[in-house]
């Protein structure tokens, strides 16, 4: 099938990267190219390095971009490793970067990847298709109160003991292998009151699941601290998240590094030498627009945070 991918907040994020002429920017999760080409689209000086750890959605970004083919360079791999990353490139600070923390459209849609509860299919929800463990492990592998845990760390479920308990019950026959079994579990094990006003009650565990799989929280807080250490002074660092779990940790993150000194209140001078390392540009985060939500629902639970590098 065709990788689509709705770019959310597109001029949004764009405008707040402040593009440069003449500028190198980073779009860490290329997905279908739409980011980088609106960025692309501000100059015909500027530069970006097009990241993913996706190889379909670098190869769907490389031919919706061919026309810019002298200005981006395609790196198949985790923005978590982007200084590694700009040492191989021999980049030594970057201008701007942007990361959209959602699963593709295509990524959702194409049943084979086994990211959706509405489409029958193996369950997978790897990113990265090369390697790691599958949704089929955390589900048929982990303990009983690794997966409670899970589901109520990463998705947020207050019924997830129980949830734990019937996946369980039913692995004990017969192991898990597609995403209906599984949302079938699901749904068996949320009481039918907690589910009348509730259109997919499955939605959370699958996000918990998907989160578990490609390691999304792990590696967010760490992420960001490096792209940050990447940045040229004024340089801009744009994210979007789409769930209270990542938007708290870009949040926390970025009070941390515009916080500067660490000493206790009552020390007369600083002690710590600590400086602040951005200014938050965003105070509160940018939402979509009605019609943009209108036009692509998936885009309604979207936050946008930008900083900048002192």
């Amino acid at each position: 099938m065709k990788f689509k991918h709705f770019s959310v907040l597109l001029k949004e994020t764009i405008d707040g990267l402040a593009v440069r002429p003449g500028g190198l920017y980073a779009d860490g999760t290329l997905g279908g190219g739409g980011h980088t080409l609106e960025i692309l689209s501000r100059s015909d000086s500027v530069r970006v390095i097009g990241i993913d750890r996706d190889a379909e959605a670098i190869a769907a970004a490389k031919e919706r971009l061919a026309a810019f083919s002298g200005q981006v360079t395609f790196v198949n791999d985790n923005f978590m490793n982007i200084s590694a990353i700009l040492d191989s490139l021999g980049v030594e600070k970057l201008d701007g970067m942007l990361l959209d923390l959602g699963v593709s459209s295509y990524q959702i849609d194409n049943a084979e990847r086994g990211f959706s509860y509405m489409q029958d299919a193996p369950l997978d929800m790897r990113m990265d298709k090369n390697g790691g463990k599958t949704a089929y492990d955390v589900i048929n592998g982990y303990e009983e109160e690794r997966l409670t845990d899970i589901f109520y760390r990463y998705g947020e479920e207050k019924w997830s003991k129980r949830i734990a308990r019937f996946i369980a019950e039913h692995r004990g026959k017969k192991p898990f292998e597609t995403t209906f079994e599984l949302a079938d579990i699901v749904r068996a094990a949320i009481p039918q009151g907690a589910r009348k006003d509730v259109s997919h009650p499955e939605k959370r565990v699958f996000q918990a699941v998907r989160i578990e799989v490609n390691g999304e929280l792990e590696i967010l807080k760490n992420a960001i601290c490096d792209i940050v250490a990447s940045l040229k002074s004024g340089g801009r660092l744009a994210v979007i998240t789409f769930h209270s779990l990542e938007d708290r940790i870009v949040k926390q993150t970025f009070a941390e590094l515009a916080k500067g000194c660490t000493c206790p209140p009552d020390f007369p001078v600083c002690v710590c030498g600590k400086k602040p390392e951005i200014k938050i540009i965003t105070r509160k985060p940018v939402l979509p627009s009605p019609s943009e939500i209108e036009e692509n629902s998936r885009s309604k639970s979207a936050k946008l945070r930008i900083a900048e590098k002192i």
